[in-house]
C-alpha cells in the first residue's frame, strides 16, 4: 500500500474543502491504479516559511489562493520544481499567461475572440526613480493617441478591464465618450484592455473544467452571484455544447491549466469565447448551488487519478504543435478537432475516463448520500451564515436546501 496526500491550498473557502473531505472519507481513502493500491488523504496546507531544498510530502495540490497570496505561490513553484509535487494549477503559466497572452494565443489559434485593443497606462510608475525615467521615456518614444477614436473604431459599448484580471476586478462597461474617460482616469497605473462588448446575444455560457471534464452552464452576469448560474438543461444546441466543451479544454491544455473556467457569449450563432483566464474559477455552493455536486465529484474525481497515476507536472508548453495546425488551411471545425486530439492526449481523458468508470464507480451514489446527510446540511448553513447577513440567514438556507435536495431527486442514486 502506498501512501499519498492531496493538499488543499485554501484562503476563506471552507464549503468546498469540507465537501472534498468529507467525499475522500466517504470513498474509503484506499484506491487501485494499475495493480498498485493507494492509500489517500487530504490536507489543508499550512503557510510558513521553508527552505528551498526542503522536502514534503503533498504529492498533489490543488490551488485556491496563490493567484493573490505570493508566498504560496512560491512554495508550488519550489514543490513543483524540486519536489515533483503535481499542481493543479499552474503556477507558472497562470503568471506567465495572463488574460492578455490568452487572448493573444486563442487569436492565433482562430477562435473568435471580441475585437481588442491594449492601451497604455493614465499613470506611470509609483517609484519616484522609475517615474523619472517613465517621463523621459513618454517623452521620447510614447505616441500620441486619441482614446476616443480606438473606441469608435471598436465600436460602443465596450469594456474596459486589466490585461490581467481577476474576479471582475476594475471591469467597466463604457456605453459613451463620457463613460469612457472616467474610465481611464480612474484605472490609474493599470494597464487595460479596451474590448468590444457583444449586447442583444442569445446566450452566456459559463464552462469549466476540471481534467478532461466539462460541464457547460447557463450564466447571467448581470444577477447577483447567488443567482448567476440558471438551471437549464436545454440551452444549447448539440453542436454547440460541443464546441463550448472543445473550446475550453483546448485553452486549458495550451497553457497547461487542469481547473479553469471559460465565458463564452453566442451572439448571431458565433461563438465568442470572452474571458478564459481564471485562476481561481468559481466552485462556491453559494453559486454554483445546483451544479456544485458535479463539480466536487469532478475536482475529486481528477484530484485522485493525478495522485494515483502520479501525473507529472508539464512546465513546458508544446504551443507549437497547436500553431501547426492554427496555420493549416483546414475549417474552422477541423481545427477545433485536430486541437482536441492533442488537449485529450494531454488531459489522458481515456486513462482517466477508464480509471473514474472503475475504481470510482461509486462516486455517484457517494455524492448523492453525501448531499442528503446532516454534516452536508451544516456546509450550506455554515457557508451561507459567513457570506450573507444575518437577517438573510433563514431565506438562503431554504434556497441553497431547496437547490440541493433539488439536485438529488433529479439524479438518484
Amino acid at each position: 500500500m502506498t501512501t499519498k496526500k492531496i493538499g488543499l491550498l485554501i484562503g476563506d473557502e471552507n464549503d468546498w474543502p469540507s465537501t472534498f473531505e468529507q467525499l475522500i472519507t466517504r470513498l474509503g481513502g484506499k484506491f487501485k491504479y494499475r495493480g498498485r493500491e493507494f492509500d489517500i488523504t487530504a490536507e489543508r496546507v499550512r503557510i510558513h516559511p521553508f527552505r528551498l531544498n526542503a522536502p514534503t510530502d503533498y504529492n498533489v495540490v490543488i490551488d485556491r489562493l496563490s493567484y493573490w497570496h505570493f508566498q504560496p505561490r512560491e512554495w508550488l513553484k519550489k514543490a513543483a520544481l524540486v519536489n515533483g509535487t503535481y499542481m493543479l494549477n499552474n503556477p507558472f503559466t497562470f503568471q506567465s499567461m495572463e488574460k492578455h497572452s490568452a487572448y493573444c494565443a486563442m487569436i492565433r489559434l482562430g477562435l473568435n475572440i471580441p475585437e481588442t485593443h491594449l492601451i497604455p497606462t493614465k499613470s506611470g510608475p509609483r517609484d519616484e526613480d522609475k517615474d523619472q525615467k517613465y517621463a523621459i521615456t513618454a517623452t521620447r518614444y510614447h505616441d500620441q493617441f486619441d482614446l476616443a477614436a480606438i473606441a469608435r473604431e471598436i465600436g460602443y459599448p465596450l469594456y474596459m478591464k486589466p490585461f490581467d484580471g481577476g474576479g471582475w476586478r476594475g471591469v467597466t462597461r463604457i456605453n459613451n465618450e463620457w463613460d469612457l474617460m472616467q474610465a481611464y482616469d480612474a484605472s490609474g497605473r493599470t494597464l487595460m484592455h479596451l474590448q468590444a462588448g457583444l449586447d442583444n446575444y442569445e446566450v452566456f455560457v459559463r464552462s469549466l473544467a476540471i481534467g478532461p471534464q466539462v460541464g457547460s452552464f447557463k450564466y447571467d452576469p448581470a444577477h447577483p452571484m447567488h443567482d448567476r448560474y440558471v438551471i437549464d438543461h436545454n440551452f444549447l444546441t448539440a453542436e454547440k455544447g460541443r464546441e463550448a466543451q472543445i473550446i475550453t479544454k483546448v485553452i486549458n491544455a495550451f497553457f497547461r491549466w487542469d481547473f479553469n473556467s471559460c465565458e463564452s457569449i453566442i451572439k448571431d450563432g458565433v461563438m465568442w469565447p470572452i474571458d478564459f483566464a481564471n485562476a481561481c474559477p468559481d466552485i462556491a455552493i453559494t453559486s454554483l448551488h445546483y451544479y456544485y455536486p458535479w463539480a466536487l465529484k469532478s475536482l475529486v474525481a481528477w484530484g485522485i487519478f493525478c495522485t494515483v497515476s502520479e501525473r507529472q507536472m508539464a512546465i513546458n508548453m508544446n504551443i507549437q504543435d497547436y500553431f501547426a495546425i492554427a496555420d493549416s488551411d483546414r475549417s474552422y471545425w477541423e481545427k477545433l478537432e485536430a486541437y482536441e486530439k492533442l488537449a485529450d492526449a494531454h488531459l489522458q481523458k481515456e486513462e482517466f475516463t477508464e480509471f473514474r468508470e472503475t475504481e470510482l464507480a461509486n462516486l455517484d451514489e457517494v455524492m448523492w448520500n453525501l448531499v442528503r446527510s446532516p454534516e452536508f446540511d451544516q456546509t450550506i448553513v455554515s457557508t451561507v451564515q459567513t457570506t450573507f447577513p444575518r437577517h438573510e440567514w433563514e431565506r438562503f438556507i431554504a434556497h441553497f436546501r431547496g437547490l440541493l435536495w433539488h439536485w438529488a431527486e433529479s439524479n438518484p442514486a
